[in-house]
C-alpha cells in the first residue's frame, strides 16, 4: 500500500510541474454562467483582424485579402478573407472550442452579432496617436461596440442585450503597432517620452479602455499578451546591433516585457477594484519565444525566418507582392514555419496555442496555469488527472 502511495504521489508531482509551466493565469473564480452559448467580442491588431481592414481606406501593408495569405485553403473564397495568416487566426480556434460559429468583422454588411463581433484592425493600436488615420484604433472599436450595442437592444430588447452583454468575454489582442512604429519608428515620440512612461501612456489607454467596457456590462475577459517583438523577422533584419548575427531586437523584447508586466500588474489590482471582474491573461511572450529558439521541439523547422517576404529573415514584408517592393520569395510548406510572413506567425502557431494553453475564456477557473509543453493532451484533461488523483490520495490518507 505504500509503495503505491508513493508511486501516486510522484505521479502527481511530475503533472503538477508540466501544468505549472504557465502560459495562461485566469483569475476571478469559477462562474457557473460561463457557457458554450456566450458571445466573443474581440478587439485588438491583426493579429485577430478577420478583415475589417478590407472595408476601410488604408495602405498595401496593411490588408491581408490577397493571396498567398488563407493559401491553406481553411477558407474557401477569393479573394482571401483579409487575416494575415497562411490560414486562421487565434480567435478562429477559441470560436471553435467555445462551440461558436466564426464571429464576423464588425465591417462586414451582412454581420450577426448575437454570437459576437470582431473589431480587429490590422496596424491598430491602443493609442490613436498609431497609424492614424489608417486604422481603426482601440478608442474607435470602443465606439465601434456602442453600435453593436444598439442593434443587440433593437433585436433583443433592453434586457436581452443587457443580459448578452454581461455574460460575453471580450478578448483583447492589441499593443504591439504602439510599441513597433508608434515608438521605436517614430524619432519625436522617443525624444518625447522616455520608454518607461510611454509605456505608462500605452497602459493607462489600455486601462481606461477595459473599464469602459466594464461599465457598459463586461465582466469576463481574456488578453493575448505582447511576443517577444524583438524577434519577429522584420525587427532581427532591422536590428542595427547585429542582424547579420541573428540577434533579436533587444530594445523591442525590453517594451514588450515591460508592457506584459504592467499589464499584469494592472489586471491583478482591477480584481480586487472591480467586482465580479474576471481575466485570463496568456503568457504568450515566453511561449513563443521558445518555439522561435527550438523550433524542432514542437514540430517545426523554422523559427527564425518567414514563410513569405524577402530579405534577412524574409524579414522585408512584401508577402504577395503588393507593397512597394514586390518582390518576394514563398516557402514549400507553412507548417514548417513559426512565422507565416514578416511580422504574423503561421496557423499552426496560432492553433497550437489556442489548444495546448487551454485557451478557452468562457470557462473561468480560478488562478490556474496551463500546460507548457509539446504533447496533445489538452491541459482540461491534466487538470481532471489532477482532481482524480487528489481523491485517490485522500482516500489512502483517510484509512
Amino acid at each position: 500500500m505504500g509503495r503505491l502511495l508513493n508511486y501516486l504521489l510522484l505521479l502527481l508531482l511530475v503533472l503538477l510541474v508540466v501544468v505549472l509551466q504557465v502560459n495562461l493565469t485566469c483569475a476571478g473564480g469559477e462562474d457557473s454562467s460561463s457557457s458554450s452559448s456566450s458571445a466573443l467580442f474581440i478587439f485588438g491588431d491583426s493579429t485577430v483582424d478577420p478583415g475589417n481592414n478590407n472595408y476601410i481606406e488604408t495602405v498595401p501593408e496593411n490588408r491581408a485579402n490577397h493571396k498567398p495569405y488563407g493559401q491553406n485553403g481553411f477558407f474557401q473564397q477569393s479573394p482571401p478573407t483579409g487575416r494575415f495568416s497562411d490560414g486562421r487566426v487565434i480567435v478562429d480556434f477559441i470560436a471553435e472550442y467555445a462551440k461558436l460559429p466564426l464571429i464576423p468583422p464588425f465591417l462586414e454588411p451582412s454581420a450577426e452579432y448575437v454570437n459576437g463581433v470582431n473589431f480587429g484592425s490590422g496596424g491598430a493600436g491602443i493609442l490613436s496617436e498609431t497609424n492614424q488615420g489608417l486604422v481603426i484604433d482601440l478608442k474607435t472599436q470602443l465606439k465601434n461596440f456602442e453600435a453593436v450595442e444598439k442593434a443587440l437592444t433593437e433585436k433583443l430588447g433592453e434586457k436581452g442585450a443587457k443580459k448578452l452583454i454581461s455574460e460575453a468575454v471580450y478578448f483583447i489582442s492589441i499593443g504591439s503597432n504602439d510599441y513597433m512604429g508608434g515608438y521605436l519608428g517614430n524619432p519625436t515620440m522617443q525624444q518625447l517620452h522616455h520608454p518607461e512612461e510611454y509605456v505608462g501612456m500605452v497602459i493607462g489607454n489600455l486601462t481606461q479602455a477595459i473599464q469602459e467596457l466594464y461599465e457598459k456590462g463586461g465582466r469576463k475577459f481574456g488578453f493575448l499578451s505582447l511576443s517577444p517583438l524583438g524577434c519577429l523577422p522584420a525587427l532581427r533584419a532591422a536590428n542595427p546591433k547585429g542582424n547579420e548575427e541573428g540577434g533579436c531586437f533587444e530594445e523591442a523584447c525590453a517594451l514588450a516585457l515591460a508592457h506584459n508586466n504592467a499589464l499584469k500588474a494592472v489586471l491583478t489590482s482591477l480584481e480586487h477594484l472591480f467586482k465580479g471582474f474576471k481575466y485570463c491573461n496568456s503568457n504568450f511572450y515566453v511561449w513563443l519565444e521558445d518555439r522561435i529558439n527550438n523550433p524542432s521541439k514542437y514540430g517545426f523547422k523554422e523559427g527564425m525566418n518567414a514563410c513569405c517576404g524577402t530579405g534577412p529573415f524574409r524579414g522585408l514584408f512584401t508577402c504577395g507582392g503588393t507593397n512597394k517592393v514586390t518582390d518576394y520569395q514563398l516557402c514549400d510548406n507553412a507548417d514548417d514555419y513559426v512565422w507565416w510572413d514578416s511580422f504574423h506567425p503561421t496557423e499552426r502557431i496560432h492553433e497550437q496555442f489556442a489548444r495546448l494553453s487551454g485557451m478557452d475564456p468562457l470557462t473561468m477557473l480560478d488562478h490556474t496555469t496551463f500546460n507548457n509543453s509539446s504533447s496533445s493532451t489538452s491541459s482540461p484533461v491534466l487538470l481532471t488527472w489532477l482532481m482524480i488523483l487528489n481523491q485517490i490520495l485522500s482516500r489512502f490518507t483517510n484509512t
